[in-house]
């Protein structure tokens, strides 16, 4: 059953200024901990709101609430300096702990906690807000323009940005989109934007939706020009003289006998639809293909040794075969006819021994496949005994193996998933990385677990979460590759007591969005969810 899904926006009011000649540049970093773990680790971070001691910030954190888990959370905000990606390098403002639980049940679904942590200061407060999403999945995609604005500034006219707010239950206003500013013009045409329907107005069509359009400033201090309110409702009728809306500026009515507006802004274009979800493509019949290769390489040890990776010991299973039960129990639901292409790389292969760096556990080379993962443990622990691990550790053949696979399925109904366990150490980074590059264009999605004590350097910089792996100038279109260090797995290590399904966990978690994210760049919509008649086979 998926959890019930949580909105958190956070505000702040009286940040520390760390800044000598301007305010603070804020931003809020969410840490939580995993069930039965006290690390924290980076959930995620806002945008950074330059020159603003009482930010509101507009990137939302969206968790999965358990009510039978105790969800621990931590806020830092920090004053960024520069564009380094590394916290350390920026001026810490404070912080504060909480649980989710704590948000969610407080009155209104509203907390509020000073920021602690600057010893001798006061940092001021954090204001958090929970909404439990609806689960409306439309996207709406809107683009407004403006006419006859006020003039603002002092040279040239102004400079012109929008702010959108949709009303909560207590008649109070949370923000969820910000128009791009518009240079030195009294007539902004903005660009469409798309925004998903319950951000704008968390399922209820009737509820107010507030705008305010701005004169942008570059010291922070915006000049406002007017508001006007719509709701989602009047909006999804489209382009019409009902969406043509008058600015008006309260202030200046309550002032002037004559004033009408500051400007109108009219809704140029509407258009909505479903955003689809991993689990529309998988009842649709998207099938996943899943492959496994295997690090054969004399790195890993002897296996007749018990310091070996790959010692098969009587008693218990070794890493690489723990590693593909965690990941293949979990994966094999999705693939229909329970058959798994098997592979080695790295190793001398009979008769001849020369080195093969994609050859089939199973000994068969027109069909690798093994039937079930229990085919696949059985098949690998038979090559053990017949191959001699040998090396160079060449990834790219592996990869390039299951492409061409998917090179030749690019509908949508079927996804490959190649899963690689290997000791880390590799000696074809650049074609590696060519090779993957080519890959993010098809529908498949690499999963790496790193066995043993190795340092994984080069695993994470084909992970490609921090920056966007490239081989010669050629960026890759989509992020593919997730790697997984089992060590921290190990019953025993750090993470005791995560174990497998935790190892599982981690290794599945970015592939639902991979998949969408090759969906969504060809266009791909889910097949219809087919009626099973009696009749059907």
């Amino acid at each position: 059953v998926p959890a019930t899904r949580v909105e958190l926006t956070v505000s702040c009011r009286q940040l520390l200024d760390r800044d000598t000649f301007s305010k603070s540049d804020p931003v809020c970093v969410l840490y939580t901990q995993r069930p039965g773990s006290h690390q924290w680790r980076e959930f995620g971070r806002t945008e950074v709101i330059d020159n603003s001691l009482n930010p509101d910030f507009l990137h939302k954190f969206v968790l999965d609430y358990c009510f039978e888990e105790r969800q621990n959370l931590r806020f830092d905000l920090y004053d960024v300096d520069s564009k380094s990606p590394d916290l350390s390098k920026h001026d810490f403002l404070g912080q504060a702990f909480c649980t989710l639980g704590e948000i969610v049940g407080s009155a209104g679904s509203r907390l509020e906690k000073p920021l602690i942590g600057v010893p001798g200061k006061k940092c001021g407060t954090i204001i958090l807000l929970a909404e439990e999403l609806g689960n409306c999945r439309d996207v709406a995609t809107l683009q407004f323009s403006a006419n006859k604005l006020d003039k603002k500034d002092f040279f040239g006219k102004s400079d012109p940005f929008m702010v959108f707010y949709r009303s909560n239950e207590d008649g109070t206003f949370t923000i969820c989109h910000k128009t791009e500013v518009v240079r030195n013009t009294l007539n902004p045409v903005w660009a469409a934007f798309a925004i998903p329907v319950r951000a704008l107005c968390n399922g209820d069509h009737d509820r107010a939706i507030k705008v305010e359009v701005y004169d942008w400033d570059r010291d922070g201090s915006h000049d406002f020009i007017g508001e006007f309110t719509t709701s989602y409702r009047e909006l999804a009728r489209g382009q019409s003289h009902f969406n043509v809306y008058e600015v008006v500026n309260p202030r200046k009515k309550m002032k002037k006998k004559k004033y009408l507006n500051s400007g109108t802004v009219t809704l140029l274009s509407f258009a909505v639809e479903a955003e689809h979800t991993f689990l529309d493509y998988i009842r649709g019949g998207t099938q996943l293909n899943f492959t496994v290769a295997i690090d054969f390489t004399a790195s890993n040890g002897n296996p007749s040794q018990p310091t070996s990776l790959h010692y098969l010991s009587p008693f218990q299973l070794n890493a690489y075969s723990l590693a593909l039960r965690a990941v293949g129990d979990i994966i094999q639901d999705y693939d229909s006819d329970k058959m798994f292409p098997a592979l080695g790389f790295g190793a001398k292969v009979p008769p001849d021994g020369h080195v093969s760096h994609e050859f089939p556990l199973n000994g068969d080379a027109s069909n690798p496949a093994c039937c079930g993962i229990a085919g696949v443990l059985e098949a690998y622990q038979c090559s053990l005994r017949r191959v001699q691990l040998y090396g160079p550790t060449n990834f790219a053949p592996v990869v390039n193996h299951v492409a061409r696979s998917a090179a030749t399925v690019l509908d949508g109904s079927q996804y490959f998933v190649l899963l690689i366990i290997t000791d880390g150490v590799i000696s074809d980074m650049a074609q590696t990385k060519e090779a993957i590059v080519n890959a993010a264009k098809l529908p498949m999605s690499i999963i790496i677990v790193g066995v043993g004590q190795a340092e994984f350097d080069a695993m994470v910089e084909l992970d490609g979460d921090d920056i966007r792996i490239s081989s010669r100038g050629k960026v890759a279109e989509r992020d593919i590759v997730q790697f997984v260090p089992f060590r921290d797995y190990m019953s025993g290590g750090p993470g005791a007591g995560l174990s497998m399904a935790g190892l599982a966990r981690e290794v599945l978690a970015e592939i639902p969005d991979q998949l969408l994210s090759y969906m969504k760049a060809r266009g791909i919509k889910p097949s219809p969810i087919l009626p099973m008649s009696p009749e059907t086979p």
